[in-house]
């Protein structure tokens, strides 16, 4: 997980994504006017619900990943924590690399007026990115098709 700034026309608004490290597929994402760490809490929330819960859940070292209600809720869940070291940017290259795509072929293009904008915009490339954008490390596979396909078979009673 980690969260990045879009530029509107006026002013910018914070991005933070939860993200499958192996797939590259957005499982969850949140937009806030604030840096506070409530829309992180969100985006998590969320993917724990939809999702399961994962081994471990790497971030970087900002100040919503380090507080305790952020800890708490991965804590609570018995999810290993991961943190990138510090000016790191190699320790989280999938979500670097998300935001470089999301950027380009959304962001840049649009230049949002408004915060219900921005949303909108985004929700639609984020179902592009995942069901139709495929990605050279997965043999051209889309990020649903790698995250589906991997997913442990669920057993017939």
């Amino acid at each position: 997980m980690d969260i990045t700034y879009i530029p509107m026309v006026r002013g910018f608004v914070y991005l933070a994504a939860v993200v499958d490290w192996y797939s590259r597929r957005v499982l969850s994402w949140r937009l806030s006017i604030t840096m506070t760490a409530d829309f992180c809490l969100e985006a998590v929330e969320e993917a724990l619900m939809k999702h399961g819960k994962p081994d471990i859940f790497n971030t970087d070292q900002g100040s919503q990943f380090t507080g305790g209600d952020f800890v708490g809720l991965l804590t609570a869940n018995r999810i290993a924590i991961s943190m990138d070291g510090k000016g790191s940017w190699r320790d989280n290259v999938f979500v670097e690399r998300l935001w470089r795509s999301v950027k380009y072929e959304d962001v840049y293009l649009k230049a949002y007026d408004s915060v219900t904008a921005a949303r909108t915009s985004l929700g639609r490339y984020f179902d592009f990115y995942n069901r139709r954008r495929p990605h050279s490390a997965h043999g051209e596979r889309t990020p649903d098709r790698a995250y589906f396909d991997n997913l442990p078979a669920a057993v017939v009673a």
